[in-house]
């Protein structure tokens, strides 16, 4: 089917009007963020089974006739990898399309690992190769050539075929409702909402700052997120991690001692030195039981850790029977915390607590135990 380049107002109400009467929609989009806050919306390609289209945001200024449709609950979408899609579409229109499919969450449940990319499970399930020529093209440029849409029209093209060989063979298996807890929490709005206040904690080498310095940094991070969204600007480019870390750690109380702050250059100092300091010194009265802590982790004892190679072996032996990769049921931290008593846990939950969960915990009360029959591991009631 050959793709259609949606690049006017007039060619949007055709392509809306064949939309009509369709149940499932396949849908990707092209956008670029590396020298903005926001991604840069660039091309949404979506099909059914009767339309192929490229839908060019960069060329058409309103696209809600088309969002009036993707926005309806009557028609699934369909993803792979949704996150940063969702993402896009939770930052341009406030809320997510639902309901939603995506492949790749279902690919792991029919052993093609955790998070297989859509090329690889294109030619394990349709054993058809795609071109990866035009990966690292420039989507914001204009005009798109010929082959730059092929290449974007191929990412929705060969989507619907996935998804009905995906949903009749979890069918197959009994597997349909397992997804249900992994797709409501993939259109959760909450998990695309950001609270300035706590981005601190997504600062790598957060953690090995003192709580007064975490006071510091927490003002530094809000601080910088606010002017990154304002100016539509990446993070780094208004302060970078390292050197937020750096002022944190050293609290400079004047100008002269934030400059010895390394790669904290002229202009951010002579623009917003002033203010920085004043966010250092915020930070700094703040109480010190009011000052943030980063989660403390128990480390397992030498008899937990036995605990836990004992459970991966059962992970092992379910991954196997399963066929479902062992990263797609848990890890080994997920274990660790299980043996040392939590049980707010994804693997006691939905179906990796039915498949799973459930078997580990009986291990660990006693009332099921692990033995070796014939050369393999076997879970027995005593």
């Amino acid at each position: 089917m050959q793709a259609q380049y949606i690049d006017n107002p007039e060619a949007l109400q055709q392509l809306c009007e064949q939309l009509q009467g369709a149940t499932v929609v396949a849908l990707d989009t092209e956008f670029m963020r590396e020298k903005n806050y926001y991604a840069q919306f660039c091309l949404l390609q979506l099909a059914t089974d009767k339309v192929i289209a490229c839908v060019d945001p960069l060329a058409i200024e309103d696209l809600t006739p088309l969002m009036d449709i993707l926005y309806d609950e009557g028609l699934i979408k369909v993803f792979h990898a949704a996150g940063q899609d969702l993402e896009l579409f939770f930052d341009l229109y406030g809320k997510l399309p639902k309901p939603l499919f995506d492949t790749q969450i279902a690919a792991a449940l029919l052993g093609q690992g955790n998070q297989v990319g859509y090329g690889n499970l294109v030619q394990a399930v349709l054993k058809v190769s795609l071109d990866k020529s035009h990966s690292r093209t420039d989507w914001t440029l204009r005009p798109l050539d010929e082959a730059q849409l092929e290449y974007a029209a191929d990412d929705v093209r060969y989507l619907l075929p996935l998804y009905h060989e995906l949903v009749n063979e979890l069918a197959r298996l009994g597997r349909s409702e397992w997804l249900s807890r992994d797709f409501s929490e993939l259109a959760d709005e909450g998990r695309y909402q950001k609270d300035d206040r706590q981005l601190w904690q997504r600062i790598r080498g957060a953690n090995r700052l003192k709580p007064r310095q975490l006071a510091i940094l927490r003002e530094l991070a809000e601080w910088r997120e606010q002017q990154a969204r304002e100016r539509d600007k990446p993070r780094k480019w208004i302060l970078p991690d390292e050197v937020m870390l750096d002022v944190a750690r050293h609290g400079p109380k004047d100008l002269t001692r934030l400059a010895r702050i390394r790669g904290l250059n002229d202009s951010v100092i002579k623009r917003n030195g002033e203010h920085l300091l004043q966010l250092v010194s915020e930070g700094q009265s703040i109480a010190q039981e009011a000052c943030p802590s980063l989660p403390k982790f128990n480390t397992p004892t030498v008899a937990q850790e036995a605990q836990v190679d004992l459970l991966m072996a059962l992970v092992r032996m379910v991954a196997a029977e399963s066929c479902i990769s062992i990263a797609s049921l848990t890890s080994r931290k997920e274990l660790e915390a299980l043996v040392m008593g939590e049980q707010a846990l994804e693997l006691l939950q939905g179906w990796r607590g039915e498949l799973l969960g459930k078997r580990l915990q009986a291990v660990l009360d006693g009332s099921h135990a692990l033995q070796i029959c014939d050369g393999s591991v076997v879970l027995i009631n005593p």
